[in-house]
């Protein structure tokens, strides 16, 4: 009996045991969502919502489907997931231990807000953060033993700025215990969120000494982040770039220049400028190759520094400057972020970092093996001037192997071309060890003096019509102090005409060349320097001693002749006539040239000319665009129309300030800052493009029935054709007419091209006076 009896209350046991079991695996899923949601904030601090919940008590096994966790104020999503499972150690419970095994977010999709110093994930931060005044202990501990993200998406938000980024396709792994452990190992992979990008690779955080480690891995990243955190910094203007890296290093989180790296770097399609089509700094690609790059150690080791088509453009406008105008008066978009304590931009602590890590650059053990840049191209254009300035350097190559501190002397090799016309070079040798320790020989020449005509107008009324200069030296430089030799020459420069306009000044330019002009029209000083670096010494005694020289007689120069002549066949293959801007009629000695010419093809009926109008488009249009601009001022000022236009309100318009400051004021009118920033940009929104445009035409036009008048005269108009013109930008500055004969140029035709030509001093002043009464003409077309 009572063997039945224990039998039944076994049995009885076992059954309710059994019961229990299995009412508590039914139940125990929705009482953990129940629990769960009801006690979130004394768990996370946030809101907490899921779909549902399942708990298996026997194995430690945790699901939750669609977890939701809500901003501190419940107004928007935290964090969601589309799963979150795990499995905890249900033995250790029993010595007051929660160890959780393959944590995993299956999709979790969050996002990280920053209001100034404010973050959307302080408060839990400080939730988890242990309070060191806490001296009692709960007795419990926690660990997780394995960590993984899979296919994750994170937007990172800043109000301030502002900045919207998030990546994609994220993947996270851990090895190792997080809390208990002093290591912390993982590997990743993510997407960029925005355009094109994949980044991988692995790190290894030690969490008690702040040592770390990591082999990254970046394939084609769009440096969107970049582009946002740049716009905090500029008034205006876009910015591209894409990068690939490959690098190694490792370091302590206690000191920024503690990191040992290794690897490549490759940044490519660089663009930074007003539009995404004007740039003003660029490049195709900038590869970095580093053996090592150690600060603490003073080792920088780099095996490559290559730059593939660099492009930089600077201009001066009226008052700033086109970096200015993208950063600010002296950089003050700059300074304004970096004065404000605690404001963080990506930029300015890439910029930080950088400055930190190679400060001592100079004073380490550096070595590069390759220093290179390919197909530069530098622009300066000058807008403050009564004309825009212009040159540049392409194709620009710089070259250097084997920089090494522990060499004697490091070799740089400089070699480009000057735009419109010229070439230069430079070879340096300098010790490595000090900068104020070097030789340098350079050579700059066939440079067209008539490109710094808007200098010499501004400050003097003459302008160039013709000339060529070379300027070459040498220096050598010991501790600071100068040596050189710099040898200036002009050939062959000429003076035109005088313009008179409020915005030139006037200096005597014909009387001063004949001071400084050598017998065969050359201009040829030395200029040495002396003194150090920081003050150099200018000594102008050559100059003066030829200038007075010169008055009294003119030294022979014959060799020089012959340079000219030699650079005049480069340049001059065939006959040429040249316009002045504007101009449309000829002056004496072109038309006397022509007649000659019209004379011969009369005398031999077979004889054909090909005629080329070459056309300085740009700077012509640039003469057009300021006179129709104070025209269009100049009517509405004065009340009257194009009727009323008479020669001496063209004579008025011809001389006004096309920067005068009332008709600056009505050009601005309206127009945003960063927007236009040029005087011509301004012009043009004032008058337009096709009023410009049909002017330039009409030139062209009337210089062709001019030229073609004194061959219909005497019926030898059918012996020319005039091809279609060309634009391009002249040697010597204006547009021109190139004559092209089948046949070696008779002597008659060189003769009097010869004498078309001839250095005269008087005589251009005279004829100009006359062609700007004649130009005046056109003025009021």
């Amino acid at each position: 009996m009572t063997k039945k009896r224990l039998k039944k209350i076994f049995l009885l046991s076992g059954s309710a045991i059994i019961a229990i079991l299995i009412i508590l695996i039914l139940f125990i899923s929705p009482i953990a969502k129940y629990m769960l949601e009801r006690y979130d904030k004394d768990l996370i601090g946030r809101e907490l919502k899921m779909d549902w919940a399942y708990a298996n008590p026997l194995t430690g096994y945790v699901y939750l489907k669609n977890p939701v966790v809500y901003e501190e104020q419940g107004d928007s999503t935290f964090l969601s997931v589309n799963s979150v499972h795990a499995t905890i150690n249900m033995m250790k419970l029993f010595t007051r231990t929660v160890e959780i095994n393959n944590f995993t977010f299956d999709q979790p999709k969050g996002r990280v807000v920053q209001n100034k110093s404010i973050f959307n994930i302080d408060d839990i931060i400080r939730k988890f953060t242990p309070d060191s005044t806490e001296t009692k202990s709960t007795g419990w501990g926690a660990s997780v033993s394995s960590l993984k993200i899979i296919n994750g998406e994170f937007h990172y938000i800043d109000k301030i700025i502002p900045i919207n980024y998030f990546i994609k396709n994220v993947t996270l792994e851990t090895v190792g215990e997080l809390n208990a452990g002093d290591t912390i190992s993982a590997k990743f992979s993510f997407l960029a969120g925005i355009r094109t990008g994949k980044m991988k690779g692995v790190f290894t955080i030690n969490t008690k000494s702040n040592d770390y480690r990591f082999a990254v891995n970046v394939h084609d990243l769009d440096l969107e982040i970049i582009r946002q955190y740049i716009w905090e910094l500029i008034n205006y203007g876009m910015f591209t770039a894409h990068m690939d890296a490959d690098i190694k290093a490792r370091g302590n989180f206690n000191s920024k220049d503690s990191i040992n790296a290794t690897g490549r770097l490759t940044i490519r399609d660089f663009h930074l400028g007003k539009t995404v089509t004007d740039d003003y700094a660029a490049f195709k690609k900038l590869r970095l190759v580093v053996d090592q790059l150690s600060p603490y150690k003073h080792k920088y080791l780099i095996d490559t520094i290559l730059i593939n088509n660099p492009y930089l453009k600077y201009e001066q406008y009226d008052s700033l400057d086109n970096i200015q105008t993208l950063f600010g008066k002296a950089g003050k978009n700059i300074s304004d972020v970096t004065q404000q304590p605690g404001r963080f931009n990506l930029v300015i602590e890439i910029a930080r970092y950088v400055k930190i890590i190679t400060r001592n650059f100079f004073q380490s053990d550096y070595k590069i093996r390759r220093l290179e840049i390919k197909e530069g191209n530098l622009h300066y254009n000058d807008f403050s001037l009564s004309n825009k300035f212009s040159i540049g350097v392409h194709p620009l190559s710089i070259m250097a192997d084997s920089i090494n501190r522990n060499d004697q002397r490091v070799h740089v090799f400089f070699k480009s071309g000057i735009e419109p016309y010229g070439l230069g070079s430079l070879q340096l040798s300098i010790n490595p060890k000090d900068s104020g320790d070097f030789d340098m020989r350079y050579k700059f020449e066939k440079i067209p003096a008539t490109v710094f005509n808007p200098y010499l107008l501004t400050y003097t009324s003459f302008p160039l019509d013709r000339g060529i200069l070379e300027l070459n030296g040498s220096w050598l430089v010991r501790n600071g102090s100068i040596k050189s030799d710099n040898h200036l020459i002009l050939i062959d420069p000429r003076i035109s005409g005088r313009l008179r306009n409020k915005d030139m000044k006037w200096i005597p330019m014909p009387l001063i060349m004949s001071f400084v002009r050598e017998r065969g029209n050359v201009i040829d000083y030395k200029i040495p320097i002396t003194g150090n670096l920081k003050n150099p010494k200018f000594h102008l005694r050559d100059v003066l001693t030829d200038a007075v020289e010169n008055i009294f007689v003119k030294p022979a120069t014959t060799p020089y002749r012959f340079d000219v002549k030699n650079l005049e066949n480069e340049i001059e293959k065939s006959l040429h006539v040249t316009w002045e801007m504007h101009q449309y009629k000829l002056l004496d000695k072109q038309e006397t040239f022509l007649k000659t010419v019209s004379e011969f093809l009369k005398s031999s009926p077979q004889a054909t000319l090909s005629v080329y109008p070459m056309v300085y488009s740009e700077k012509e249009k640039e003469y057009i665009l300021f006179y129709e601009t104070k025209k269009k001022y100049y009517l509405k000022q004065h009340h009257t129309d194009q009727k009323s236009f008479s020669e001496k309100d063209s004579m008025a318009v011809e001389n006004m300030s096309v920067k005068d400051h009332a008709l600056v004021r009505s050009l601005s009118k309206g127009l945003s800052d960063t927007v236009m920033f040029t005087l011509q940009e301004k012009c043009y929104n004032y008058v337009g493009h096709e009023t410009v445009n049909k002017k330039l035409n009409k030139l062209k036009e009337e210089r062709k029935n001019t030229f073609l008048s004194f061959f219909i005269k005497d019926g030898t108009d059918k012996q020319i054709k005039i091809h279609n013109s060309v634009n391009e930008i002249p040697f010597n500055g204006f547009s021109y007419f190139k004559l092209n004969y089948q046949h070696d140029i008779p002597v008659s035709l060189k003769n009097a091209y010869q004498k078309m030509t001839e250095l005269n001093d008087k005589v251009p002043r005279r004829k100009y006076k006359k062609y700007r009464r004649k130009e005046d003409k056109l003025s009021r077309l």
